[in-house]
């Protein structure tokens, strides 16, 4: 009886158990997604057996480090300026210390609202690489922030929101930021 009991809680954690993952940059819309997250998907003090609430959620909060790419012009305005290995190290340096800090910034939310969450850096075009890992992890639920860009803007730098709802296997869910308050 002991073994029926042993499967019962497993069965109960393996159904319990949701693989969520949060795709975060240096936007505050996309801390606000996490935050989202955070206070609405996961609960919170529900009275549950120890080893369930431990793995009620599994959280991923990943960020995509786009690729340094140098600069180009289609029109000929003069001298091309290519970066020197000097400046293509500082400019690295950069993005790790901008990458550090926005998970920093997600793992505090995440300690505020007392839930685990392992943080990912990863390297690409965010668009691709957000699907991809929502893929290769095998997650629930992908959870993007929007920027509310318009029609016009979207078209000429794309949405990575958007791509990620049309090439992603999994359900995603796009958070949009608060309308600010009128005056």
């Amino acid at each position: 009886m002991a073994m029926a009991e042993e499967s019962m809680v497993q069965l109960q954690k393996q159904e319990t158990i949701m693989k969520v993952l949060v795709a975060v940059d240096e936007s505050e819309g996309s801390l606000y997604a996490l935050q989202w997250a955070l206070q609405n998907l996961f609960l919170h003090n529900t009275p549950a057996p120890a080893e369930v609430v431990e793995e009620a959620a599994m959280m991923t909060v990943v960020h995509v480090q786009p690729p340094f790419q140098q600069p180009f012009t289609a029109i000929p305005v003069g001298p091309l300026v290519f970066a020197t290995p000097a400046v293509m190290d500082s400019v690295k340096k950069a993005q790790e210390a901008s990458a550090g800090e926005v998970l920093s910034r997600a793992t505090q939310l995440c300690e505020q609202h007392k839930t685990k969450a392992k943080t990912v850096l990863l390297r690409g075009n965010p668009k691709e690489i957000i699907v991809e890992a929502a893929e290769e992890m095998n997650v629930d639920l992908l959870v993007v922030g929007s920027r509310g860009h318009g029609q016009i803007k979207r078209a000429f730098l794309g949405s990575v929101s958007d791509y990620c709802a049309h090439h992603a296997k999994c359900p995603v869910l796009i958070v949009r930021p608060p309308k600010p308050a009128k005056k």
